[in-house]
């Protein structure tokens, strides 16, 4: 078992920065791919950003690409977002994800593993 935490959210002005981490515990994730979502209130759970398991293939929804960064450091069993330009349409919970099998398993949301989320707002 994979147990994800994420951290790192809070209230953050248009324009501003955040990094979100999602940690985890019980296995070591260096073989898992990851991948960050997003569920703001009144909407559907969406793809944000994936990362497969060596760090080295990325791929970004078009609402963030070239303002979010993901990345993760398999030493020390943690995945993390940069969250730069921030948007108010930006606000939402965001949640980890992983999954040993293919990436495009986590990119489609059906990964194993879940966070519990971690909440962004970004004021105008």
């Amino acid at each position: 078992q994979v147990q994800l935490g994420e951290s790192g959210g809070g209230l953050v002005q248009a324009g501003g920065s955040l990094r979100l981490s999602c940690a985890a515990s019980g296995r070591t994730i260096s073989h898992y791919n990851m991948g960050w979502f997003r569920q703001a209130p009144g909407k559907e759970r969406e793809f944000v950003a994936a990362v497969g398991w060596s760090g080295t293939n990325t791929y970004y929804a078009d609402s963030v690409k070239g303002r979010f960064t993901i990345s993760r450091y398999n030493a020390k069993n943690t995945m993390y977002l940069q969250m730069n330009s921030l948007k108010p349409e930006d606000t939402a919970d965001y949640y980890c994800n992983a999954d040993d099998r293919a990436l495009s398993v986590v990119v489609a949301g059906k990964g194993d593993y879940w966070g519990q989320g971690t909440q962004v707002t970004v004021s105008s």
